[in-house]
């Protein structure tokens, strides 16, 4: 067997260098060893990490942030299941008991739109915490991947940097959960990276207190906003299936446009608007998702910074028209913004079965289905909620990615095309294609096979044990 080894692939810089710099060559201490190692804790690597340790085997899950929890957590990405009504059919497993664990644990809320919760991001830290410590998988935080370790075409573990330097995690089995295929790409994975120019805009959520609740649920009920009123400067224009244009949504444009057009706030800022989660008897306004900003390129450090500073400025002049035209925002301020950009869209991988429109449009049938997921297509100019039971499978393949071997790729950089992605991208989505790879690797690892040797109907047993609807 050769030597394993890690494996870094040059970044394509879309800026021009200035020279370069040789590293000295470097030992790597091996850390610890695992079963399966998840490398990513937002909802797919979350839900991974405990399917796989609930199917009996070592898992170890690893996070650059602080918290577990991704886009719920450290963005502040509050409304999992925010597409959810009376009809609605969905995989439940762990993507339901995320939101139910948090209600119980007095870290949710019924949410503004639909029959879902709204997730407390802060509380969600504590939730997730008390998962993993129960589940009995071994968490590593505050660790960057660096490089995959590569032996012949497998992926036998990673790097990681951290306060403690370069240190490196040996794993029989990997799953990517990072959103970004950064373990994929870098092990030489396919991938496609979408143009700059057609990446979703990232949002910048933030949080207000000191809202009168009284006065801004009247100021709801009084002029109340529905789907068909996200039509509008270019940001919003969106098509649906037209079941949606009449339904209520926690929808603010107005304060926005009458700030333009009163010179209180910019007037090149046209596309702030958007939704707000829960307005809560203490006063505060939460999953305030008004801020987008286009041309931010998620895999590029410049980008984000750019990102990160506007949707700030941004934020401010929303503040700005909320205190100056939303009943009951009059003395409102900013509570706290989530600790990083919510970015939708970046790196896909190539899977063995990438996903179509078709499949999220027309119900997709697959024999080798991980779990299901509504027809809800929420991106790319386009709003379908799934209010009539419609529904479409997730196959197991979608996971599985070319090019090598002991690697599954769960989350939004799963294989697909570009309205596939608009549904597949969506965190309850993310955390059935999760689960669905957690029970792989461990599966895999009981039958002593490749990954893509697993028999899938083994799979979905596991599966429909741990709560999850297959079909």
């Amino acid at each position: 067997m050769s030597e394993p080894t890690t494996r870094i692939t040059p970044r394509t810089s879309r800026r021009p260098t200035i020279g370069t710099i040789t590293e000295p060559a470097r030992t790597v201490d091996v850390v610890h060893e695992t079963d399966v190692l998840v490398v990513g804790s937002g909802p797919a690597g979350l839900a991974a990490a405990l399917a796989a340790a609930r199917h009996g085997v070592e898992v170890t899950l690893v996070e650059r942030f602080g918290c577990l929890g991704g886009n719920i957590t450290t963005v502040g990405v509050e409304g999992m299941a925010w597409y959810r009504h009376e009809h609605t059919v969905e995989a439940n497993g762990l993507a339901r008991e995320f939101e139910d664990r948090a209600f119980a644990m007095g870290a949710a809320v019924p949410e503004s739109q639909s029959s879902s919760y709204e997730i407390d991001a802060e509380g969600f830290k504590v939730v997730a915490d008390v998962l993993v410590q129960e589940a009995g998988v071994h968490t590593m935080l505050h660790r960057t991947f660096v490089a995959p370790i590569v032996d012949g075409d497998a992926v036998a573990g990673i790097v990681t940097e951290s306060k403690a330097g370069r240190e490196a995690i040996r794993a029989r089995r990997v799953i990517d959960a990072t959103g970004d295929a950064d373990v994929a790409h870098r092990a030489g994975v396919p991938t496609h990276l979408t143009p700059r120019e057609q990446m979703m805009a990232v949002s910048v959520m933030f949080h207000l207190a000191g809202v009168d609740k009284r006065r801004f649920v009247e100021g709801i009920a009084a002029d109340p906003q529905t789907y068909a009123d996200w039509s509008g400067n270019g940001e919003w224009d969106i098509e649906t299936s037209g079941k949606e244009d009449e339904m209520f949504s926690p929808f603010l444009h107005k304060p926005f446009r009458r700030a333009i057009e009163e010179g209180l706030i910019p007037p090149d800022l046209t596309t702030i608007a958007g939704t707000w989660g829960a307005v809560h008897d203490s006063g505060e306004l939460t999953y305030m998702n008004l801020v987008h900003v286009a041309g931010i390129d998620g895999t590029d450090p410049d980008d984000l910074t750019r990102g990160e500073i506007e949707g700030r400025r941004q934020a401010m002049h929303a503040l700005d028209a909320l205190r100056a035209y939303t009943p009951g925002c009059e003395s409102a301020r900013l509570r706290n913004f989530g600790m990083t950009l919510g970015v939708r869209d970046t790196r896909k991988v190539a899977s063995r079965y990438d996903m179509t429109e078709r499949d999220v449009r027309d119900q997709g049938r697959f024999d080798d289905s991980i779990g299901i997921f509504p027809e809800f297509i929420d991106g790319y100019g386009i709003l379908i909620l799934p209010t009539t039971g419609r529904y479409f499978q997730l196959p197991y393949r979608n996971v599985l990615p070319h090019g090598v071997r002991n690697l599954l790729v769960a989350g939004r950089s799963s294989g697909g095309d570009r309205v596939s992605h608009a549904a597949t991208r969506n965190m309850a989505c993310c955390a059935v294609l999760g689960q669905g790879a957690g029970v792989a690797a461990a599966q895999s690892l009981h039958d002593g096979c490749e990954l893509d040797e697993v028999r899938v109907e083994r799979v979905q047993a596991e599966l429909v044990r741990q709560g999850v609807r297959l079909h």
